[in-house]
């Protein structure tokens, strides 16, 4: 059940009030679920923007992508727009005028949303939300990108735009979460490697690459192909656990970072308990995908406690833990449970790539504030009191502590990290 009413979501300004006094409220509200559901204010509101406004920078390998306006201005959004105008740019990415927009917008994905779920987000997108005439920044590639006109070739080869089909061999609630997570959560967006022409190399759970992690603005994107009880990422944990991460942004093991942090503030975290443990249960019935890390044996994380907790003859990365890191994640690495995420095990820490780990060290992190967890548990950066060498040292210990086993880090890869926080807005 939505938990959000009407008129809250009208105080938030994600409804004009006039709404409220309406006929078909309830079709309403199933469409301010829906874009909860497809995460569509995380896109297209812009830092500090008006909701579905518009304006926010994609980066992508072609250039940077401008969310569009799609409150139901007339000039500015797309308040001239039909419901068939509206479904077809939604589902096949090309809108009224024949111009063709580009898969930053996971069209293939929404290809799967149901006519029911498109006529309430119609509703609630057109009836509900606040117009804004402001219109969003122009998207300019550099040729050959530029000519939209080509993604008619991109759609032909990769669009696979077919709608959503239930799996006979699943449960009503695994395939509910089938439909979520291939369809309006197009999870597969960022957690699906990309072929040569950008595409997502699987769009549904009959392929082994969908849903097998990928590679997004420098982060390693886990794998969320869940079947299994134990072993390296989420196929080690528990169907709670999932839905406790989705549902909260943290849970007894982890807590999220990156770009997931906006997805559970704007998405997931808004979605109702039934629906989370149905993502859960169908990720669980996806067969892992190859771990990308054996972890050592706990013969080791008893090792490299003892080491800590006796704090002598310590290396330059263990004495920056001590210091600045085990008041939280303690000596044996398992933080404090839906507090502190665990470092042992994590696959953050564990990457091929440890731009991630370099980024959290950098930056910091914090969880969002949503209804099931309103705190906001943060982690400070130490990019003003680290150098690069000091935080390659860090990085290095935590990939090799307890029962991680990834490479160590250099301070040229730190270095590079840094620079791309300075130049960020």
């Amino acid at each position: 059940m939505l938990k959000l009413s009407l008129l809250s979501l009208a105080a938030s300004g994600l409804i004009a009030g006039a709404a409220l006094a309406q006929d078909g409220t309830d079709l309403v509200q199933k469409g301010a679920y829906v874009a909860r559901l497809g995460d569509c204010m995380a896109c297209h509101t812009a830092p500090g923007g008006k909701p579905y406004a518009g304006g926010l920078p994609i980066k992508s390998d072609l250039g940077t992508i401008y969310a569009t306006n799609i409150t139901p201005d007339p000039d500015a959004g797309i308040g001239k727009y039909s419901e068939a105008d509206f479904a077809r740019a939604l589902r096949k990415g090309v809108l009224p005028d024949g111009s063709h927009l580009y898969p930053a917008m996971p069209y293939p994905s929404y290809a799967k949303l149901s006519d029911a779920d498109v006529h309430a987000l119609y509703a609630y997108l057109m009836q509900a939300v606040a117009p804004v005439s402001t219109p969003a920044p122009e998207t300019r590639l550099g040729f050959p990108f530029n000519q939209r006109w080509g993604m008619m070739f991109w759609n032909t080869a990769f669009g696979d735009a077919v709608g959503f089909a239930p799996d006979p061999d699943l449960t009503a609630e695994e395939n509910r979460g089938k439909y979520i997570v291939e369809g309006a959560g197009h999870c597969g967006s960022c957690h699906t490697p990309r072929g040569i022409a950008m595409q997502e190399k699987a769009y549904d759970g009959d392929s082994a690459a969908y849903l097998s992690g990928g590679e997004l603005n420098g982060w390693d994107v886990p794998a969320l192909r869940a079947d299994g009880s134990s072993g390296a990422g989420i196929a080690g944990w528990s169907t709670a656990e999932i839905a406790d991460y989705l549902g909260k942004g943290r849970n007894d093991r982890a807590a999220v970072g990156g770009e997931m942090t906006a997805v559970v503030q704007h998405s997931t975290g808004h979605m109702s308990n039934a629906d989370l443990n149905a993502v859960a249960a169908y990720l669980k019935t996806l067969s892992p995908a190859p771990a990308p890390w054996t972890p050592k044996p706990d013969s080791a994380a008893r090792a490299t406690t003892a080491k800590l907790t006796a704090a002598t003859d310590l290396s330059t990365g263990a004495r920056l833990y001590i210091d600045s890191c085990g008041a939280c994640h303690f000596v044996n690495g398992k933080g404090a449970k839906d507090i502190f995420p665990q470092l042992d095990g994590a696959s953050v820490v564990n990457a091929d790539s440890p731009t991630g780990l370099i980024h959290t060290i950098l930056a910091g992190a914090q969880t969002p504030s949503v209804e099931r967890a309103p705190s906001v548990n943060l982690m400070p950066g130490f990019a003003a009191r680290m150098d690069d060498k000091e935080v390659a040292e860090l990085a290095s210990f935590l990939r090799g502590a307890w029962t991680n086993d990834a490479g160590a880090v250099t301070a040229d890869q730190v270095a590079k990290v840094r620079a791309g926080l300075d130049k960020a807005p």
